[in-house]
């Protein structure tokens, strides 16, 4: 889309550091630079995990819907974050390579695959780039180098920067909370409760499979270290929009800022005082928990719920996304059998109602046109739900407001199939619940634990419609009800024939 492409309402989005949602303009006009906090690549995402990249690409699909190009990097870190987000503990690279008995680099390659698979699964655009901490760690070091005769001290576990170099620390998680950072594991030297890693340096006699050489010992960079440098890198300071969980606002986020705040300082030739207000992005964006009814989810509990055992269950990974979409990104989400249950009949409906039209259309090109030619030449029913879904989409990413404009679409009546549908393909070009290809039986996911196989359920229903044509209803009951025992609902009538029944 280019950017002549703009429709009606401005775009508005929250900021977290001024805690207020602002009217968005790009640093660059017509091009927007964006930078992801990605995963640790040490076990599979959580579904926690995943919202924020279901969020992100909801950012990302809206910018271009506003017409703006866009430059969008996920890093993946494979060093130097440690087992307590709160800058404690061991490397979560290294404890998961002993516990499993592996190479670092294969547990790496492993969950940064499964990790693409997931995004993949939910219609998420891949990233402008992956960027990988472990290849960047000679510009880490550099980056340290510049900012550490100021604003960092060494010990001898490592170089930690001062966080009391800074101005305004901690001003995105709304101050510095010295309650908060109490909490974290000592460490003796340090000179502020605040302060964190810049470089670990490897314990006396002790080999890690990830190390290099730097100015202050063998050792591997800290885990806040790799945004700062990677996005600079490949987007520049400053940059339009840094997002990330709600849980990195309070220690990660901020204490990339201090580095760029450094950083930014020593360029402009004031090493001493590190410029207030620079944080390297202009707008921090961060999405809210995925919750269950044990609280924040988190691998940490020893039981979380990937969207690998989603499919396993039966359950399209789309339905998780509608679930996102469901909810606004700023609001905590509740997730349930029930509730990803009720996505799933959600989502089957949608798809239903898109494949009645175009049936209906066949022939007709439904893909959707240049946004300002469908405004100009759209029903009259159905220009109003395109300037609605703008406004609500344009504020804030407001979904849970877009979802039923694009169901009152598909349910209107007495409007041109292909009007609908181009309108329809618009629609999901911003939601990406890839509405135009899914056909129901993409929908119909086999349980891990089924007991019958979909040709065994076939080979009976046949058999059933065979004992029905004879007026043998004893017999075709006793078939329905063996099929319900099995996990398999018949839908008489439906040219689907039947469905599996979920038991999450």
């Amino acid at each position: 889309m280019s950017e002549d492409q703009h429709i009606a309402a401005p775009l508005r989005l929250f900021n977290s550091v001024t805690r207020s949602t602002e009217s968005f303009a790009p640093i660059e006009q017509g091009h927007v630079r964006v930078y992801s906090c990605g995963p640790t690549v040490y076990n599979y995402a959580h579904l926690g995990n995943l919202r924020a990249y279901v969020f992100t690409d909801t950012l990302r699909r809206t910018l271009l819907w506003k017409g703006l190009a866009v430059t969008h990097i996920i890093n993946i870190t494979d060093v130097g974050h440690l087992t307590s987000d709160a800058d404690a503990g061991d490397d979560k690279m290294e404890a998961a390579a002993r516990a499993q008995a592996k190479s670092i680099w294969d547990i790496a390659a492993h969950y940064t695959d499964a990790f693409k698979s997931n995004v993949a699964a939910l219609n998420i655009i891949a990233p402008s780039e992956w960027t990988v901490a472990t290849d960047y760690v000679p510009q880490m070091i550099a980056f340290a180098e510049k900012i550490a005769p100021h604003h960092c001290y060494e010990l001898e576990t490592g170089l930690y920067f001062d966080s009391g170099t800074v101005p305004d620390y901690g001003a995105l998680a709304g101050g510095r909370d010295d309650a908060a950072h109490a909490r974290i594991d000592p460490v003796a030297g340090k000179r502020n409760a605040s302060d964190f890693a810049i470089w670990r340096k490897s314990p006396p006699g002790e080999q890690r499979q990830m190390e290099w050489d730097s100015p202050w010992g063998k050792g591997a960079p800290g885990w806040h270290l790799e945004c700062s440098v990677m996005s600079q890198a490949r987007l520049g300071h400053p940059f339009d929009i840094h997002t990330g969980g709600i849980d990195h606002r309070e220690i990660h986020h901020p204490n990339e800022i201090a580095q760029n705040q450094a950083f930014h300082a020593a360029c402009c030739g004031e090493p001493d005082a590190a410029t207030a207000g620079f944080t390297g992005a202009r707008w921090w964006m961060h999405n809210n928990f995925l919750v269950d009814r044990q609280g924040k989810m988190s691998k940490s509990k020893g039981g979380f719920t990937t969207l690998f055992s989603l499919i396993d269950a039966g359950i399209h990974p789309l339905a998780y996304r509608l679930l996102c979409l469901g909810a606004h990104y700023r609001s905590e989400l509740e997730f349930s059998a029930e509730g990803v249950g009720a996505a799933l009949t959600r989502l089957k409906r949608l798809v239903m109602g898109v494949e009645a039209l175009k049936a209906r259309a066949e022939g007709v090109t439904w893909q959707s046109p240049r946004l300002d030619f469908l405004r100009a030449n759209l029903h009259p029913k159905l220009a109003p739900l395109l300037e609605q879904f703008d406004a609500a989409i344009s504020d804030d990413l407001m979904t849970p407001r877009a979802l039923p404009l694009l169901e009152e679409a598909i349910a209107l009546k007495k409007v041109p199939v292909d009007e609908k549908l181009c309108l329809i393909a618009a629609f999901d070009f911003a939601l990406g619940l890839n509405l135009l290809t899914l056909n129901r039986a993409d929908l119909r996911l086999q349980s891990k634990d089924a007991q019958i196989t979909p040709e065994e359920i076939e080979a009976e229903l046949d058999r059933r419609q065979s004992a029905r044509a004879s007026k043998d209803f004893a017999l075709s009951d006793e078939i329905r009800d063996a099929l319900a025992a099995r996990g398999v609902e018949v839908m008489d009538g439906d040219p689907l024939r039947w469905d599996w029944r979920l038991s999450l």
